[in-house]
């Protein structure tokens, strides 16, 4: 979310959402291109303590190029002379750093002024001085400087509570603490090495901006689904989008097949053509607002593929994939070709894979009898190219639920009680779709999975018999039942 700052000369301009400062590393440009390519970056401040005036001047230049391309505000940090130099959109001056007043002076009523503090009094100060926002800090322990005073997010609110013009909040933020940071009123976050220093900072830039999600109004986020329909309405199409509207994000959707299909089971199957599939989505991504792409069954090879050359034409990166492959009662929902190329095309593209066991195993090779077994498929899963892996245990027998999430560097489990019931139709697409869903809504991926587990368990609890097989989940108690 952009806060619209309206500056000296009556003319607004954007002050908030995701922050980027520049680091000292090799290959900046680069980095920093990537960052902005994901267009989840509001503002640049290019800081540098090391090189010359004329390095400096150099590198600024292809800075404030990229910035103009992608337009997002380019603001240079401390010096003056050089933001006069490059026309950049404004100066950030520390606490010692040079006079605010002289730096209106130099700059025009057009440029912004933002101005480091690290108390209440001193954002008053910097109010009152004419500044345009405040970066206001460290609000948590941070490795690129010693910090006296840790502010965290409670003086962050407590501040906001004071201050008229927007705050930067700087120091520790990662995407994993950013959103008590922003619950408490951050108009931006600040962050370094979080991005830059990111293995894909195009995509961790995606993930910071899509925090901001939590403060838009409702429906938060959008969510396109890409899988099969389901006349019975218990998975597929019908189960995404039930998911999806309940839990409070807008749902778009692409189908891949059309089924005929009730609790007993799957008795036809059509598949749309891969041309009409990438009609579907280029329809939807070329107009509505999509944060998170949900992916279930495709049926064929071609339509794999197609949603594979989609996805990176529009530049998809929050991707969680179901590799849906049979039916609850054993259908085949996938042609043998189209597992090479979720193999080797749209793996590699997803943010989240979510396979249950027999799945994992059919992607792996690898034959899952328990948790070890599950970790094991998670990293052959990553080398693969997912960026995340959720490996479902409830093909287990364990007399509790426990999923497995890697992300590249550790597991986090998440275990619930079983429900002995027959009613599970659609638990796959369902957890799926309200993992995409958080993630749309502004959480981050650990608490997203951990907020759609419990839904889901919640789903299956309140199931009641429906039809003569196995009937599906409830959507609409579960999410009635959210705390």
């Amino acid at each position: 979310m952009l806060r619209l700052v309206v500056d000296h000369s009556g003319k607004e301009r954007r002050i908030g959402g995701l922050y980027l400062i520049t680091d000292q590393a090799e290959r900046l440009v680069h980095r920093v291109g990537e960052a902005l390519s994901s267009g989840g970056v509001a503002v640049l401040q290019y800081r540098d303590k090391v090189r010359s005036y004329e390095e400096r001047l150099e590198l600024g230049q292809e800075l404030k190029h990229l910035c103009t391309e992608f337009q997002v505000e380019f603001i240079v940090n401390d010096d003056v002379e050089l933001a006069l130099a490059l026309d950049a959109d404004g100066v950030h001056l520390g606490q010692d750093d040079g006079d605010p007043a002289a730096a209106r002076k130099a700059l025009g009523p057009k440029k912004m002024i933002g101005i480091s503090t690290h108390s209440l009094t001193e954002a008053l100060e910097a109010q009152e001085a004419g500044a345009d926002y405040v970066g206001f800090g460290a609000i948590y322990p941070t490795e690129s400087k010693e910090v006296e005073h840790i502010q965290g997010p409670e003086k962050l609110a407590l501040l906001k509570e004071k201050l008229r013009i927007p705050v930067v909040a700087i120091g520790g933020i990662t995407r994993d603490n950013a959103c008590a940071v922003i619950d408490a009123g951050a108009d931006a976050i600040a962050v370094i090495s979080a991005v830059l220093s990111a293995r894909s900072p195009a995509l961790a830039a995606t993930e910071l901006a899509l925090l901001f999600n939590r403060k838009a109004m409702q429906p938060r986020g959008g969510v396109l689904t890409v899988a099969g329909s389901d006349s019975g309405g218990g998975a597929g199409i019908q189960a995404d989008l039930k998911t999806v509207t309940l839990l409070g994000s807008y749902g778009a959707s692409a189908i891949t097949a059309l089924t005929a299909q009730n609790t007993r089971g799957v008795t036809a199957i059509h598949p749309v053509p891969a041309a009409f599939l990438a009609e579907q989505i280029d329809a939807v991504l070329t107009d509505i607002p999509i944060d998170v792409v949900k992916v279930g069954m495709l049926s064929s090879a071609e339509n794999a593929a197609t949603l594979a050359d989609r996805l990176t034409a529009h530049g998809m990166r929050m991707v969680v994939l179901d590799p849906v492959m049979s039916a609850k009662g054993g259908v085949a929902l996938m042609e043998d070709e189209a597992l090479g190329v979720l193999k080797q095309r749209l793996i590699p593209l997803c943010y989240l894979l979510t396979p249950n066991i027999p799945e994992a195993e059919a992607l792996t090779g690898l034959t899952i009898t328990d948790t070890a077994g599950m970790e094991l498929a998670s990293r052959a899963l990553h080398l693969m190219g997912a960026k995340h892996v959720l490996v479902k245990g409830g093909h287990l027998t364990e007399g509790v639920v426990t999923d497995i999430l890697f992300d590249g560097a550790g597991f986090t489990r998440f275990t619930a009680p079983r429900v002995l019931t027959r009613n599970t139709h659609g638990t796959g697409c369902t957890l799926a779709s309200a993992i995409a869903s958080y993630l749309a809504q502004g959480e981050p991926l650990p608490g997203a999975v951990l907020r759609a587990k419990l839904f889901v368990t919640r789903a299956i609890k309140y199931a009641q018999p429906l039809g003569k097989g196995h009937g599906p989940v409830n959507h609409f108690m579960a999410a009635r039942d959210q705390e």
